[in-house]
């Protein structure tokens, strides 16, 4: 079976609903009536009868809800139309494991005890993953919510200010909240005290509350394996390796590990919390800048 006969399958089995129907926005949105009319089968009551069967709730209903989750679960515009149908992948690569965790989790929920933590280098799918599960789950009726953790410590900060009309607490309620999270871009923001602390409360809630929580990170969970000309820099220590490196080359050649990034207490709880998934490829951003490039060639 083909690679993509292979991810249909996985992505009907993962969009039906509880009743086992087909949650596909596209095939309900015509039951959706236009804004400001009234409704053809439930004639705005909400409620349409189906013969045999009785009373259930209208699709223009559900439609209503499910938008409404969409909307509360910030997803940012570039990201609005990822989906599972549209993450391209390889038979047997790691993008492809990737993608069937995501269509696992979506297919299994609300029977899911742990989260993802995807990790891999930038423009791998990562982020696309992550937004297609919220996607999914949303299609299912789950509030969800999407956080970009360097934008999250600055809408933070900018709560202390005397004059915001927030505080830390209303910034930070809905993150604790979300029955689903997914927390971008894990460990990207300089790691200060003030950092490793409130990265800690927000961690340490959610998994004290057993929330299930999503993460994307660009960090790894051991130093990458580069030769040198004079030594390995798998085999010798972190400071041995970086003093013979420019502050530069060091974050080139030899960034921290994810432990390093956010501290050995947050990486011990991310292994209870989360599966890890780690996915390799190429940046598919410099890709398609190729293929700019090439078709407007003259």
């Amino acid at each position: 079976m083909s690679s993509d006969k292979s991810n249909k399958n996985v992505i009907q089995m993962a969009t039906q609903d509880a009743d086992g129907n087909n949650s596909d926005p596209q095939q309900k949105r015509t039951a959706a009536p236009l804004e400001g009319a009234v409704c053809e089968h439930c004639f705005g009551t909400g409620m349409e009868v189906v013969p045999g069967k009785g009373a259930r709730p209208c699709h223009c209903r559900i439609q209503d809800s499910r938008r409404k989750l969409f909307d509360a679960a910030r997803i940012p515009r570039r990201y609005s139309e990822c989906s599972l149908d549209n993450f391209k992948t390889e038979a047997n690569s790691s993008q492809n494991i990737a993608f069937r965790y995501a269509c696992r989790l979506v297919l299994d929920y609300p029977a899911v005890d742990r989260g993802l933590l995807f990790i891999g280098p930038v423009g791998v799918g990562k982020t696309h993953l992550s937004v297609a599960i919220l996607k999914g789950l949303i299609e299912k009726g789950v509030p969800c919510l999407f956080c970009e953790f360097g934008s999250l410590l600055k809408q933070i900060q900018d709560s202390y200010n005397p004059i915001s009309q927030t505080s830390e607490m209303r910034v930070l309620a809905p993150v604790y909240q979300a029955e689903v999270l997914v927390l971008d871009e894990l460990g990207a923001t300089v790691p200060t005290d003030w950092v490793r602390d409130t990265m800690y409360q927000i961690i340490n809630k959610r998994y004290n509350d057993r929330k299930l929580t999503i993460f994307t990170t660009n960090f790894l969970d051991a130093p990458r394996v580069e030769h040198g000309d004079d030594y390995d820099l798998q085999e010798e220590s972190v400071s041995r390796r970086r003093m013979k490196l420019t502050d530069k080359r060091v974050r080139e050649i030899d960034p921290p590990t994810l432990e390093e990034r956010i501290g050995t207490r947050m990486r011990s709880r991310l292994y209870e919390m989360c599966n890890k998934v780690e996915i390799q490829g190429d940046d598919y951003r410099k890709r398609l800048d190729k293929h700019r490039f090439e078709s407007k060639r003259i």
